[in-house]
């Protein structure tokens, strides 16, 4: 065995990683539950807006970080370098319990779930077998069988991964842009968009605060533009490439989001975005477009991008885990890479039995809403980080960006856990139990190594 990752990734995978793990399930469905909380087509897009123009600010921060530390591990290394190895932990703690092990639990059902709509065998409702309480259907078995057969897939080797993540980004990205291009010339209704713009909206506090609580799906939606930091390791030239991918990648998804929504408010009125059926918005959109061949429709493009996304997350994820366990810090095994694949086998097949688990346990769902609170507060770190990198590190710094981005990124993320702490605090409290109870475990961990 070796422990040495290969440099093989260009920029174009580079850019692919970033857009296919973004592009998950969110787009399709999230809008909904946003335009219950603004009741205004104005606010909605609003929103996607201004969660467009942070994850831009956050992504152009991050690139700072990411020219100058060209390890794998992205912000797990990041944190480490520039605070503590502690602050580091938990990062990485709460990435394998629920940020990323329990994003792809989600995005795997949602993969089986939809694919249940063409093969109605695939079902919560078809139970295998049951314990007491407890019921396997079809739908956590087909569900595990994704996570099973990606992780394979990568084990084999990174050129597999990625592969498969360039076709199913290109994919999407055509997807989506077809929607798009197909709505605005045959559905779309300027009195619809109109009428949806024109409701009247109240500017004080309140709505602000409406806003800043309504933002966490939009938000979300597109979080995962961190993950090719995780794999910083094996692109080419990183240097350069990773902030090109960052930009280029985030730059294009948050712009077909945009669009996506545009489209939505243009075909829709807003009570029937607020009440589609089971809140898949753009299937409502595509239907009213095609008929009901558009459920069918939809139900294929948001399998494939569920299968993307969770392809890239599982690439990405695996690597923060094998960093972690080279610095002692983490299971040792985990850091051994197969000569043959150049990949972090254990490390793959590690997070694959824990989201599995999360998927067999049901309430993986749960878990990830209480931890986007303390996913944020890392993003917030992770920024800040950019000045105390600055002091410490200066004569690394190959690419400076601008103070107005990661200073307008704290300011509009600090606002939004403000008003999450506020407004839906058993969302805040169980998130940031489960990112402090890692610290007992950091120093027992420490000690025994």
């Amino acid at each position: 065995m070796t422990d040495d990752l290969k440099r093989t990734l260009s920029l174009p995978d580079a850019i692919s990683i970033v857009a296919g793990s973004m592009i998950g399930c969110g787009i399709f469905i999230v809008s909904s539950d946003i335009a219950r909380q603004v009741n205004s087509g104005l606010l909605l897009i609003l929103i996607w807006a201004i969660a467009g123009f942070i994850t831009l600010c956050g992504g152009l921060s991050l690139c700072e970080l990411a020219s100058g530390i060209t390890d794998e591990g992205g912000q797990y290394v990041y944190l480490k370098k520039i605070f503590n190895e502690l602050i580091a932990f938990l990062y990485g703690w709460t990435l394998f319990l629920v940020i990323q092990t329990g994003t792809i639990a989600a995005v795997c059902v949602a993969f089986a779930k939809f694919f249940g709509i063409i093969a109605p065998a695939i079902s919560t409702t078809n139970i295998l077998f049951h314990i007491g309480s407890f019921n396997f259907s079809t739908q956590q078995l087909f569900a595990i069988l994704t996570v099973i057969f990606l992780s394979f897939l990568n084990s084999r080797g990174i050129k597999y991964g990625v592969v498969t993540q360039n076709i199913f980004t290109v994919t999407k990205v055509l997807s989506l842009s077809a929607i798009v291009v197909i709505g605005l010339i045959f559905g779309f209704k300027f009195p619809v968009l109109f009428n949806n713009l024109r409701m009247p909206v109240e500017l004080n506090f309140s709505t602000i605060n409406t806003i800043a609580v309504a933002i966490v799906g939009a938000l979300f939606a597109s979080i995962t533009w961190n993950n090719i930091t995780f794999i910083a390791g094996e692109v080419k030239n990183p240097q350069k490439n990773i902030p090109r991918a960052l930009i280029y990648g985030v730059a294009l998804v948050v712009s077909l989001y945009l669009l996506i929504n545009l489209i939505y408010i243009g075909v829709l009125p807003i009570e029937e975005i607020k009440n589609a059926p089971q809140d898949i918005v753009a299937a409502r959109t595509v239907a009213e477009i095609f008929g009901t061949i558009g459920k069918d429709i939809i139900a294929v493009i948001i399998m494939i991008s569920a299968f993307g996304c969770a392809n890239g997350m599982i690439l990405t994820g695996s690597r923060v885990y094998y960093k972690m366990a080279k610095d002692r810090a983490f299971f040792r095994p985990l850091a051994v890479i197969n000569r043959k694949t150049k990949v972090p086998v254990n490390s793959l097949w590690a997070q694959c039995i824990w989201i599995c688990v999360l998927i067999l346990w049901g309430n993986y769902s749960e878990l990830l809403d209480f931890v986007i609170y303390a996913s944020l507060i890392f993003y917030i770190l992770v920024t800040a980080g950019v000045f105390v990198y600055r002091k410490k590190f200066s004569s690394n710094s190959g690419f400076k960006i601008n103070n107005f981005f990661p200073v307008t990124f704290l300011i509009l993320a600090t606002y939004i856990v403000i008003c999450l702490t506020i407004y839906k605090p058993l969302y805040t409290i169980p998130g940031l139990f489960i990112t402090i109870a890692g610290i007992p475990v950091f120093y027992v961990w420490k000690k025994l190594s």
